[in-house]
């Protein structure tokens, strides 16, 4: 085969396995689910409550220490660290590691969602496919990415979805000419997941109205909801992420903690418990007085201001309750509590509109639209989130009021961060790629593999009879200089040695006198953006290096990174 129908093959290949890996996930948690809702009776329904999120996160911490030695990197900002500083390398752990602590972690109640972990799954095991057969970086990174496609797609029943979320998520940065692939192992993994899963497994909603110009007023508003809502979302999960590694506890100690709050908060709320899409179809087939039966809330009177007040406090526990099950122990990701959210928000705002005696509400579109809005603002990938939204409802006519919602989110999103608040970090730190396609590509670099480490050294007491040797006799057009006890003491270049060269009596002239003390100094650690810009601010073409016990091991030249820079971009371009 030639290139292009190896990649296809091997497009279907991960597609398959990755979508499947999606199935085996979703079937495995809808019937941990259903067994433990449905088989196992409790004389009191608070103390299913108390004990199953207690035991989801406990057991996942558990798992991760005893099984996985205590590796519990997760979510997608992981997979774009491979993809940026790991030559898309992941490790074969990752493709069923993720599968077995998010399915504990969500089977038994973590208010989180299961798309990230087979988007995680997905990659690796398409980054291991394609070492297997010792493909390329790039080739490697393509069924990366086919393989989170695969993963999303199955997961929702949304090929177009998936595809979106690797383009605007995994390959932020990355330039590629190769579609197909990630077109065919999306197909095969919708193919996979409409064969195998059941359709009350599947993310479906049947119920909506048709699209009326009209209520572009609604649309609107719940845009800047949407956006406002999202940006809560995201700076409360920072602090409580903030706050639980803040507690200095043992990963045992705080699972513990956490799994108590989270079951506090289920007790409280009970939609907070699991992924929520189940609550999501029941607002959406107007069974709002059924979730609201199994709550506190059944002891008050059914009236308006209590639908009101118990959709507003499950939107704001909600930022709450995931970043507690992610941060504490347990294993998931924000897609399915964005989007659970995004729903509650929606149908929030639609009653408060009939309240304020609104007619002709689109009820059911703005908790669409309102899906898409948040999932939007938090996870910053507005084309997922209107394509997800439109296969998912078979609301391809609601294009526009998923785009007008979703893009204001966006926005103002982006006012707020240039980048997602979940990879800012990263991001600052130089790990993952952006859309500064310059910077991705000095992030490739290393500074170790620049330095000439077979440097000219004169010591300062030497006569300069010995570094004009030197110069004859070498090819390097700079020099270190070491005093007596072998420390670095300063640098002499070629043009610094006109002088003597054209004095009647160089040895006038002594070593010290025509040392100069570095501009700045390199670490071998250092990152190379960091190296850049300390070219960039004086301007120098050679900068000595220094290894952590500030001993001299070379030098680093603005040539060799550009001559490696050239070389990356070359690599990107084919």
């Amino acid at each position: 085969m030639n290139r292009t129908q190896f990649l296809i093959l091997s497009g279907i290949l991960v597609g398959c396995t990755a979508g499947l890996a999606g199935v085996v996930l979703k079937i495995l948690v809808h019937y941990i689910h259903y067994l433990i809702t449905h088989k196992i009776h409790f004389g009191y329904q608070v103390f299913f409550y108390i004990i199953f999120p207690f035991l989801g996160i406990v057991l996942t911490t558990a798992i991760v220490l005893t099984f996985f030695k205590g590796q519990d990197r997760k979510g997608i900002g992981a997979i774009l660290y491979e993809i940026a500083r790991n030559s898309s390398i992941v490790s074969p752990v990752k493709m069923y590691s993720q599968v077995i602590q998010s399915a504990v972690t969500v089977a038994l109640g973590g208010s989180a969602g299961l798309e990230s972990p087979i988007a995680v799954t997905g990659s690796a095991i398409g980054s291991n496919f394609a070492q297997t057969y010792k493909l390329s970086y790039k080739e490697r990174t393509l069924l990366l990415a086919a393989g989170a496609t695969a993963g999303i797609a199955s997961a929702f029943n949304a090929p177009i979805a998936g595809i979106m979320f690797a383009f605007e998520i995994l390959l932020t940065g990355v330039v590629f000419s190769d579609f197909v692939p990630l077109v065919v192992a999306a197909v095969c993994g919708s193919l996979v997941s409409k064969v195998i899963l059941q359709e009350d497994v599947l993310f479906r909603f049947h119920t909506r109205e048709p699209f009326n110009y009209n209520n572009i007023l609604f649309y609107l508003a719940l845009g800047l909801l949407t956006a406002f809502y999202a940006r809560y979302f995201v700076v409360v999960a920072q602090k409580v992420e903030h706050f639980i590694k803040g507690l200095h506890l043992s990963k045992m100690k705080r699972a513990m903690a956490g799994g108590a709050a989270l079951s506090l908060l289920c007790v409280l709320l009970p939609p907070l418990f699991g992924e929520g899409y189940d609550v999501i179809k029941s607002f959406t087939n107007g069974h709002v007085q059924f979730v609201i039966n199994n709550s506190f809330f059944r002891y008050f009177e059914f009236k308006e201001w209590s639908i009101i007040v118990f959709l507003a406090l499950i939107c704001l526990l909600k930022a709450f309750a995931t970043p507690i099950t992610i941060f504490s122990g347990g294993n998931g990701g924000n897609f399915a509590p964005s989007l659970f959210a995004g729903g509650t928000l929606g149908y929030l705002f639609a009653q408060v509109c009939k309240l304020m005696g609104l007619s002709n509400v689109p009820e059911t579109n703005l908790v669409l639209a309102g899906m898409a809005g948040v999932m939007s603002g938090v996870l910053y990938a507005p084309l997922t989130a209107i394509f997800l939204i439109a296969e998912s409802s078979f609301g391809y006519d609601l294009f526009i009021p998923l785009m007008i919602v979703s893009v204001i989110s966006y926005l103002v999103a982006k006012r707020f961060s240039p980048v997602s608040p979940d990879l800012k970090k990263l991001a600052d730190e130089g790990k993952i790629f952006t859309h500064e396609h310059d910077r991705n590509l000095i992030t490739r670099l290393q500074v170790t593999d620049m330095i000439d480490k077979n440097p000219q050294v004169i010591l300062t007491d030497a006569p300069v009879s010995k570094l004009l040797g030197m110069v004859k006799t070498g090819s390097k057009n700079v020099f270190a200089v070491m005093d007596a006890s072998g420390k670095f003491s300063g640098m002499i270049t070629i043009d610094d040695l006109r002088p003597v060269i054209f004095a009647g009596d160089p040895e006038s002239f002594s070593i010290s006198s025509l040392m100069k003390i570095p501009p700045a100094i390199v670490y071998e650690n250092e990152d190379m953006l960091e190296v850049v810009e300390k070219f960039d601010k004086t301007d120098a073409w050679y900068l000595p290096v220094l290894n952590a016990q500030e001993k001299f091991i070379g030098f680093i030249s603005k040539p060799t990174i550009l001559i490696n820079y050239r070389k990356q971009l070359q690599t990107y371009s084919e």
